[in-house]
């Protein structure tokens, strides 16, 4: 009764310094409503902090929190392909006749310009023994009328057809060891025999019958097909993880080569990864899979994809924890823009800042601005 008694006689007061019109007077009358307020807000917490220690905690839902960090956050795409080989190679034959000799077997290593096999010449070794006994000869006539011109003995006509001569004879020399050479099949590079493809005795034509397949392990890589949306994205020394399905291994590397265009008929470009040579068992034509990195963020806000939640119009939110006491909360209704989404994390555009305590457990449960119990704080 006094206190609604106050309340009467304090709006008379405030009624008459209305009826006044008196500046000064409204405004002290301001700073005293003000001063009256604060006063009643403060009493009020401190009543409901009172009254909270009477409250049975134990009906508060069980929930655990994590706090929100800076942090770094990668996405990546994945596309396959295939490890390949720029020195796999078919050797075919530039001379035609019989097989005569196959100097190794599979798996034979072979170096570089190592003889391989050896085609019958059909009796051209013979012919060039005779060109080149002629060739000697007919040199041996070119010195001399050589000689009598340099001494102005002798017509230039002699002089010129012996030179000619000559010249014709040693180009026919030089031809036919160009041919012969074709009848010994020699290593391109260095490698592996993989595959011993026409026997000895077989007769083999030029550039139609395969003989062996030799393969250089080494300098493999793999070659996959992005899309083109990627471009710009994609690029030179962009972080890979690659992946070798069959022979149960990853390892980690950079894209060596982009290609420089995009195929008309899939609207994608190539990328090449390297294949370390310490990964053993690797062959061509293995399949891999390539997570390549598109996005990269030093300083993201992420979440458990779990936490997130969705509305039925299509609005993402969590849980925020506020005024934290004796693990008791109030989880608050948090609206957030997600970003890219990648092995269970979840980039968080707008809505969360660093040092934030979000409900990581029990939230879907959780009703706006309910109090709740926090079982543990994860950093």
């Amino acid at each position: 009764m006094l206190i609604a008694c106050g309340d009467k006689e304090n709006e008379r007061n405030i009624d008459e310094i209305l009826e006044n019109n008196n500046k000064e007077e409204i405004q002290q009358l301001k700073e005293e409503l003000y001063a009256e307020q604060r006063k009643v807000t403060t009493d009020l917490e401190r009543v409901n902090e009172k009254l909270l220690a009477f409250e049975d905690k134990s009906k508060y839902s069980l929930v655990e929190a994590e706090q929100v960090e800076k942090s770094n956050f990668k996405h990546y795409i994945k596309v396959q392909g295939n490890v390949t080989t720029d020195e796999n190679l078919l050797i075919y034959p530039e001379f035609t006749g019989v097989l005569t000799n196959i100097y190794i077997q599979e798996g034979d290593r072979v170096k570089k310009g190592q003889l391989l096999a050896r085609i019958d010449d059909g009796g051209m070794q013979n012919q060039l023994q005779e060109l080149r006994a002629q060739r000697e000869l007919v040199k041996t006539r070119f010195e001399r009328q050589e000689r009598l011109w340099d001494e102005n003995i002798g017509s230039e006509i002699q002089f010129l057809e012996a030179k000619t001569g000559f010249e014709q004879i040693d180009n026919s020399v030089k031809q036919m060891q160009q041919q012969l050479a074709k009848a010994e099949i020699r290593a391109p590079f260095d490698g592996v025999v993989d595959e011993v493809i026409t026997d000895r005795g077989q007769v083999v034509m030029q550039n139609q019958n395969a003989l062996f397949r030799v393969v250089n392990l080494r300098n493999m890589y793999i070659e996959a097909n992005v899309p083109e949306t990627y471009v710009g994205k994609i690029d030179k020394d962009t972080e890979s993880i690659v992946n070798l399905r069959a022979l149960e291994t990853s390892f980690e590397a950079k894209v060596d080569r982009v290609s420089s265009f995009i195929e008309d008929s899939n609207r994608n470009f190539r990328v090449r990864v390297s294949v370390p040579d310490s990964i053993e068992y690797v062959k061509p034509n293995l399949i891999a899979t390539l997570q390549l990195n598109d996005y990269t963020n030093n300083e993201a806000i992420k979440v458990s994809e779990n936490v997130l939640q969705e509305t039925a119009t299509g609005e993402f939110f969590v849980f925020k924890l506020e005024k934290q006491e004796d693990n008791v909360a109030k989880a608050v209704y948090q609206k957030v823009i997600p970003g890219r989404n990648y092995q269970g994390k979840i980039e968080i555009l707008e809505g969360l800042q660093a040092g934030d305590f979000i409900v990581t457990e029990g939230a879907r449960t959780l009703k706006r601005d309910e109090k709740v119990r926090i079982a543990n704080t994860n950093k």
